[in-house]
């Protein structure tokens, strides 16, 4: 489709979101912000490091149409950072190679080149029909005209530009920006155990409300002062934790009972100066509050620079003291009581272009870009300065140096020095997980040249294939990648863009973790220089930082959670590591909650999630171990709380229900919706009657505790019908049947099918709290019964069962639907809003949201680290960790945690510390304790096999004591030590003098 025939099909459908695609960045911004960007053209002025980066984000993030100006020459210089150039096309015009490589990263965007000669300049009458305008790099007399033109015609005008490990953007969004969403956070809600007559009101106990003075809410189901219920949003005033005034109700009914608050979100208006009086009167935005006065310094520097350039015809010259000096008479012009150190450093690397400051600003813009445009997130106001200077090597290049090569370092090298180029190309990095994050880690790397001299190697491991999600994010891959290990792409990606790389890449498949440890041995990290996490999961991450910690390399570690993202810098012997503070437990839902008492969506869906496995998953697995597994039954006596319900599981699927036709799936459907969404709610109201009353006289059906109606079955409702169509195709997949999609089918059986009859059954309990034991928990003489009637697993020969492998983004197998479904059935018996499929499946999910724009600039601020780790600096504060949320927007950064000191007599020690020994015997490690440490040792272990105990028989334990450790271990533990392994960790537990136990350091036995 060519690129008007696009732009015409977005024009005509401009509501039609692939969420195969944007699943996870719809998770950030939300239909109708997609949809307001789905009609908005952006132009982007500069197609260099950070006009590609910012094309990039924008491009992924699917907004109608971008439209790239440069038609200035490619040099070799331009290659230091400007990812979608290659060596062939030095000499052509940027716009005209970078715009077809552009295309390729969204195919709902179409991307065009403006044209234009060499030496041409953007001018006003160029601009008709963009919402949005963006300029990188351009003549500050320049950007003064550009933005006269744009702020007379609510035009959205960026201007943005980094110079070496300095960046500067500006924003003017107009006189009267509307913002309807400042922070993108979901809406608060809770429950409401009063309001007075002067408009207190209280929360639950036990639900804090979270709201701040100054927030909207409205209110539902209240009962009694009814005029709150869908009220206009009422402003309000926090008193307490569980408190907020919403203003005079006197004049309102008398308050009786129940309702819900609902936070509403209002729209700010937000005004912008023109650019000329922002020069004057900045509004400075501070990225690193360490650093307060700097952005004044760096708003005269800025200033200073383009003058500079505009009298000498080029930029100061790296490192040259003549040109600095010059450069510092200009921006006293521009302000007074300046820090002329900064303001040198800032002369000495303007000729600068890095990869990792590019990803940072790149980031940052293409996300207030998509503010301009979708009025979501709040955008920033209005000047915004930033430096990394700590990258700085800690001996400083010379201006001999800094000179230029003819190389494509070039730009690196005018910061850095050819001397740090060099340590940069030696490096020997290990990259684990090459996604999101993975990928954009690759692409700065590959632009800094890291690992392409004799020395450097990058190890890359990730054992996922590509999917079609991650085309919205990882920017490596493309269409035709689709189901292709990640790794192996995305290393040929890179060195595609850089090839310099090619035969330093290594690419595996093979995760991090024990099974692994053969492959990733004492040699492999032997042979590099530290680790970067691009992982998703905790897991893994702690995983790999316990080997950093033992294999003492730097581990640089980051995350993103949609606009959020941190970074972290774990170095040996300074700081503390990942694994050492540790983020609080997601606080779980009450199990009564979710199985009787639900009253929140999220209720229903962990419901829904539950039975998708009791229906489709666990019932299939229990039939085929019961039919491949001689001992099945015996072992089930060991969880005796699961050997009744999988043993009826097991008669249900393979005997009793088995169906031999998809009309019997349907049928089946139909009495699974029977059960579940009339007869279960039935008899917990025939238990508990609405009328019920607690021992204290109150409702039991009240506050959180709603009461629920029991569904009719109705094949006309879409909501039933789906959940029949879903059940019966995914019980059809356990028994290999092939399923059906034509809902008239479906109508015509389900609607044929004799329901029995519901009669309630008198005496059952129903568990109110979690910490009650459960009324009706069938015992072992239950399973015993039924054990019985099941059939001989011998006469299934060769039987087994589909059990269904839960995967949330393939739209077409029925698992999202199925859950989506049952949750919204079991909302409607409790009154609760249903939710979307697309919400619904973020949750069944439990879906991370992402965003391009975050993962760029997280992945640059960790870039940054790198050059720091490479320098090999070893000081606490030469080192920044970092948080950020781009929707507020918030920059904070702090120096990393130092390793905490522990002591025993007279020894300091931290995590780094280890006590090592070479191939002894047991008696040999507790001897150095007691006559090198003066501690006693009480107990040896190693892993889950305790080598000596103090308190065992002596008998017993004295034979032990002559044997060397790895004899041992391999007796104790019954596994003979592999080949591969050099070494075994021991714990101990000790004592002092005065029989007090002491914490001492892992050690570490070479065998």
């Amino acid at each position: 489709m060519s690129a008007s025939n696009q732009s015409a099909a977005m024009d005509v459908d401009e509501a039609k979101i692939d969420e195969g695609l944007y699943s996870r960045q719809l998770y950030v911004l939300g239909h109708e912000a997609m949809k307001r960007m789905a009609s908005s053209d952006v132009l982007i002025v500069g197609a260099q490091g950070l006009g590609v980066e910012i094309a990039k984000n924008v491009v992924l993030a699917g907004v109608k149409s971008v439209t790239v100006f440069d038609p200035e020459l490619v040099t070799v210089q331009d290659l230091s950072s400007q990812f979608f150039l290659r060596p062939e096309d030095v000499g052509k015009s940027r716009a005209d190679v970078t715009v077809p490589r552009l295309a390729e990263l969204n195919a709902y965007v179409p991307v065009r080149n403006l044209g234009g000669k060499p030496g041409q300049v953007i001018t006003p009458d160029m601009l008709k029909g963009f919402q949005a305008i963006v300029l990188c790099g351009v003549p500050l007399d320049r950007q003064l005209e550009i933005n006269e033109w744009t702020h007379a015609n609510d035009v959205k005008f960026i201007a943005a530009e980094t110079r070496g490990l300095f960046g500067s953007v500006f924003n003017d969004f107009g006189s009267k920006f509307t913002c309807v969403d400042p922070t993108g956070e979901q809406p608060l809600t809770g429950m409401v155990a009063s309001v007075d007559e002067e408009g207190l009101v209280t929360c639950l106990e036990e639900t804090r409300h979270g709201l701040e003075d100054g927030d909207f809410v409205t209110f539902s189901e209240i009962q009694g002062m009814t005029e709150l219920n869908g009220c206009e949003p009422r402003k309000i005033t926090v008193k307490g934790p569980y408190t907020f005034t919403i203003g005079d109700t006197s004049g309102l009914s008398a308050y009786k009972s129940g309702g819900i608050f609902t936070q509403v979100k209002m729209p700010k208006i937000i005004h912008f100066n023109s650019l000329r009086e922002s020069l004057q009167s900045p509004e400075y935005f501070i990225t690193d509050f360490a650093k307060f006065d700097r952005p004044a310094v760096l708003h005269a520097g800025f200033q200073a620079l383009s003058e500079f350039q505009s009298q000498h015809g080029h930029l100061p010259r790296p490192r040259n003291a003549e040109d600095a000096a010059a450069f510092i008479a200009f921006a006293k012009k521009f302000g007074t009581d300046l820090d002329e150190k900064v303001l040198t450093e800032l002369a000495f690397q303007s000729s600068g272009d890095l990869a990792p400051m590019n990803a940072v600003v790149g980031g940052f813009v293409a996300q207030e870009v998509l503010k301009a445009v979708s009025a979501k997130f709040h955008p920033m106001v209005q000047n915004m300065y930033l430096d990394s200077l700590e990258s700085l090597p800690n001996t400083l290049p010379t201006e001999d140096d800094c000179k230029p090569l003819g190389s494509r370092y070039d730009r690196q090298i005018a910061v850095f020095g050819k001397t740090f180029q060099d340590k940069i190309a030696n490096h020997r990095q290990f990259l684990v997980g090459s996604g999101a994050i993975g990928c954009e880690m690759l692409k700065n790397w590959s632009m800094m040249g890291l690992a392409t001299g004799p020395k450097g190697i990058i190890n890359v491991t990730d054992l996922d294939t590509i999917e079609k999600s991650n085309l919205n994010r990882q920017f490596l891959f493309r269409a035709k990648d689709l189901g292709k290990f990640k790794a192996e792409v995305a290393g040929e990606a890179v060195s595609e863009m850089n090839p310099d790389l090619k035969g330093h890449i290594a690419t595996r498949q093979e995760p991090v973790g024990e099974k692994t440890e053969s492959v990733y041995n004492d040699s492999f990290f032997a042979d590099i220089d530290g680790v970067t996490n691009a992982l998703d999961n905790v897991s893994a991450r702690q995983y790999m930082d316990r080997r950093c910690v033992f294999y003492q390399k730097p581990l640089l570690e980051s995350g993103t959670l949609g606009t959020k993202g941190n970074t972290q810098v774990v170095i040996p012997h300074l700081t503390e590591s990942y694994s050492s503070s540790v983020d609080p437990p997601e606080k779980s839902i009450p199990m009564c909650t979710v199985k009787n008492f639900p009253h929140a969506i999220e209720h229903t869906i962990e419901w829904s999630r539950t039975m998708f496995n009791n229906l489709f998953v666990d019932p299939p697995k229990a039939v085929n171990a019961y039919l491949s597994e001689p001992n099945y039954l015996e072992d089930l006596k060991h969880t005796p709380n699961q050997q009744t319900e999988q043993i009826e599981q097991i008669g249900s699927y393979l005997v009793r229900d088995k169906p031999l036709t998809f009309e019997e799936c349907i049928a089946w459907a139909r009495i699974q919706f029977e059960e579940k969404f009339h007869n279960e709610i039935a008899q917990l109201l025939h238990s508990l009657p609405k009328d019920h009353l607690t021992s204290e006289g109150q409702p039991f059906w009240s506050g959180p505790k709603r009461a629920p109606d029991p569904l009719v079955f109705n094949p006309d409702e879409p909501t039933h019908l789906g959940f029949i169509i879903s059940a019966a195709n995914l019980h059809a997949f356990n028994y290999g049947l092939r399923g059906e999609t034509d809902p008239a089918i479906f109508k015509k059986v389900a609607s044929s099918i004799a329901v029995p009859k519901f009669v309630p059954k008198s005496g059952v309990k129903i568990q109110i709290n979690d910490s009650d034991a459960d009324p009706n928990a069938k015992g072992a003489d239950d399973a015993l019964s039924l054990a019985k009637d099941l059939p001989a697993a011998s006469s299934f020969a060769g039987y087994r069962l589909n059990p269904v492998d839960f995967e949330k983004d393939d739209d077409s197998n029925h698992h999202i639907d199925f859950i989506t479904a049952a949750s919204n059935l079991r909302a409607m018996n409790y009154n609760i809003a249903i939710a979307t499929r697309h919400h619904t499946k973020q949750i069944a999910g439990k879906i991370i949201p992402a965003i391009a724009t975050t993962t760029s600039l997280v992945t640059g601020l960790v870039c940054l680290e790198l050059y720091k780790v490479i320098d090999g600096k070893s000081k606490l504060e030469d080192y920044k960790n970092g948080f950020v949320n781009l929707a507020l927007p918030f920059f904070g950064f702090s120096e990393p945690i130092a390793a905490k000191k522990n002591k025993y007599n007279e020894t300091e020690w931290t995590l780094w510390d280890r006590i090592e020994f070479k191939d002894v015997t047991l008696q040999e490690v507790i001897d150095e304790f007691q006559n090198k440490h003066k501690l006693e040792v009480s107990m040896v272990s190693c892993g889950t096999s305790m080598l000596w105990a103090s308190f065992q028989s002596k008998a017993r334990m004295a034979p032990r004591l002559q044997k060397k450790i790895g004899q041992l271990y391999a007796e104790i533990s019954k596994k003979p030590i592999p080949s591969w392994k050099k070494h075994l960790i021991l714990e101990v537990v000790t004592s002092d003098e005065n029989d007090e136990d002491v914490e001492v350091p892992f050690i570490v036995v070479h065998i």
